[in-house]
């Protein structure tokens, strides 16, 4: 009895596991929280907002805000139309992430920063920003890469359906009004239009992610939102220059539509030529987008100064 419990009280291992535990305990102390691997996310998304302060910063430096030198527009209804025109594009991506991941309401301004960063920085860079956004928020979606993609796809390819059934609409019009220079520029554009969805859709089981029914409904979600915006910035239009018929602001609508995204095309002459066709000369259109675009850029900069602040208070980007 006495050897068992002289050999159970001088048992090495026993003196060293309290000893192995606090050491291991320590240790586990001194782990970096998050390794460099995880917090990539976080690094590029800081990357993209100071890009997007940048890119702010050099419109406003530039020629950014010669648009506000133009009078105002004095209707109220003016102001509440542009700013569910300003909404609608990050309302629209807001729908659609909501269903696929359950996002808060702080995703909605994700996705503000989503559309500056897009329309100040670089094309897509946005939907780059929203992507290091998601992984940030790993409890919430596990692998946003798929659904990031799928959407961004899905918004260029009924962007350009909806230029396809606008340029068909509008084309038995256009083709009275337009000088024939502009033919070539039209009948080379829609064919290449339709070539940009053409691989999306024939090799759509290996491009997308999503079940096919979600890729639907997305897709009508874009298209719904697209149609918004030519609904919204037609009556904006019309509130800001009521002498015009809201009939001729929403086909001038829609003509816009069309000649941003056609290619081969003097868009500014184009866009011109039909205004005057439309609406007939003198009215001041010209001077009413250049207002409505700076004033949209002031609406980034509120935004992007509105998110440093925040960032600054949360101490995250």
């Amino acid at each position: 009895m006495n050897s068992g419990f002289v050999g159970a009280s001088t048992n090495p291992a026993a003196k060293l596991a309290p000893k192995i535990a606090d050491a291991a305990e320590d240790l586990a102390g001194l782990e970096p929280v998050k390794t460099l691997k995880s917090r990539w996310p976080m690094i590029i998304a800081g990357v993209l907002s100071l890009a997007m302060i940048a890119g702010l910063a050099k419109q406003l430096l530039g020629s950014g805000l010669a648009g506000l030198s133009h009078a105002a527009p004095d209707s109220w209804l003016y102001y509440i139309v542009f700013a569910l025109l300003y909404i609608s594009p990050p309302t629209g991506d807001y729908i659609i992430f909501r269903r696929l991941w359950k996002i808060p309401l702080e995703g909605f301004g994700a996705l503000i920063k989503k559309r500056i960063a897009n329309e100040a920085v670089v094309g897509y860079s946005g939907d780059a920003y929203f992507y290091a956004w998601a992984r940030t928020r790993a409890s919430m979606v596990a692998a946003p890469f798929g659904a990031v993609k799928d959407v961004s796809i899905l918004s260029a390819i009924s962007g350009n359906i909806m230029t396809l059934v606008m340029t068909a609409l509008a084309l038995p019009f256009a083709l009275q009004v337009l000088p024939e220079r502009y033919y070539t520029g039209l009948f080379v554009g829609i064919p290449v239009v339709i070539a940009m969805c053409l691989p999306f859709l024939i090799f759509s089981r290996k491009v997308f992610s999503l079940d096919r029914k979600t890729l639907w409904w997305i897709f009508w979600v874009h298209a719904m939102r697209l149609s918004a915006g030519c609904l919204l910035i037609a009556f904006a239009w019309h509130f800001a220059l009521p002498g015009v018929g809201i009939g001729a602001w929403l086909i001038l609508s829609a003509v816009r539509m069309l000649v941003s995204r056609l290619p081969f095309v003097n868009k500014d002459l184009v866009f011109t030529t039909m205004t005057t066709a439309i609406i007939g000369a003198g009215n001041d259109l010209s001077n009413l987008i250049a207002f409505t675009t700076a004033l949209t850029l002031v609406v980034h900069v509120a935004f992007a100064a509105f998110f440093a602040a925040q960032a600054v208070i949360r101490r995250q980007i």
